[in-house]
């Protein structure tokens, strides 16, 4: 059964007996390789179901320490760990879940100057960033490089989730051209923010990622599904790919990676 150990088969048991992933879809997520960004509030329950699930090669980017406000969102860590690196502590987490998960961790913060080397190796960007000028440097790397972007984000009691997959649908900036101005959008700090609402967005994440890993399913790609916490309603809406847009469209003008200015956070 694809060289699976005695513990591999119990693990993913569970797995292994759905017609859909078998032994051979099971090999092909602990062959996969997956990048997250972020150990935070998206991160924390994405980068946790991926290593369960068998996702074997795992990387985490993030430049911050864990703080007793992240505490009540960022299940990866714990209150003995405050004032450890995030992807110190991911990682010990991680490891005491599945050992079988090869974790390399990137304690720096992402930049147009380092997002490319970071990114050549990895099949799949989970982006689970809080600000938009990360999400638009991921998203504008993802479309030149050819990588399928699995994005979230979440603010006060709602959540959005969708897939940027540059074969086959729109982009990031389909939906947003640009980045709004400084302090039109307030960040999670400012405007709170529902600390479970992270696990649902997340997960989100984690499932669509498997389903692209394994490709059964239907993505996410070009439809931007959006949670309202307060009334327990799931929306769809379909994207677009907007010829026009300025990195993916049909003459594109954005051409070089841009690092822009931090303007905001919803995680």
């Amino acid at each position: 059964m694809t060289d699976f150990t005695d513990e591999q088969i119990e693990r993913y048991s569970r797995h292994i007996i759905l017609p859909e992933v078998g032994g051979v879809g099971q090999r092909k997520m602990l062959d996969a390789r997956v990048l997250m960004i972020g150990a935070g509030g998206l991160g924390s329950p994405a980068a946790y179901y991926l290593a369960a699930a068998g996702i074997g090669h795992l990387g985490i980017v993030d430049f911050d320490t864990v703080d007793l406000s992240n505490l009540q969102r960022q299940i990866i860590h714990s209150t003995e760990r405050i004032g450890m690196l995030k992807t110190e502590s991911a990682k010990k987490t991680i490891t005491a879940l599945n050992p079988d998960v090869n974790v390399t961790l990137y304690n720096e913060r992402i930049s147009s100057e380092n997002i490319r080397e970071l990114f050549q190796g990895y099949d799949y960007i989970v982006d689970g960033s809080d600000n938009f000028a990360t999400r638009f440097l991921i998203n504008d790397a993802c479309v030149m490089m050819n990588k399928i972007n699995i994005h979230g984000s979440i603010f006060r009691f709602e959540g959005q989730a969708t897939v940027f997959n540059p074969q086959d649908g729109p982009c990031y900036r389909c939906l947003y051209p640009e980045p709004p101005p400084p302090g039109l959008v307030p960040n999670c700090q400012e405007g709170g923010v529902l600390g479970v609402l992270a696990g649902i967005i997340g997960n989100i994440q984690a499932v669509e990622t498997l389903k692209l890993v394994l490709g059964i399913g239907k993505s996410l790609s070009g439809q931007l599904l959006i949670y309202d916490a307060l009334n327990t309603e799931f929306r769809k809406l379909t994207l677009k790919r907007d010829i026009h847009c300025p990195v993916c469209g049909d003459n594109p003008t954005i051409k070089e990676l841009i690092d822009y200015e931090e303007i905001c956070g919803t995680a």
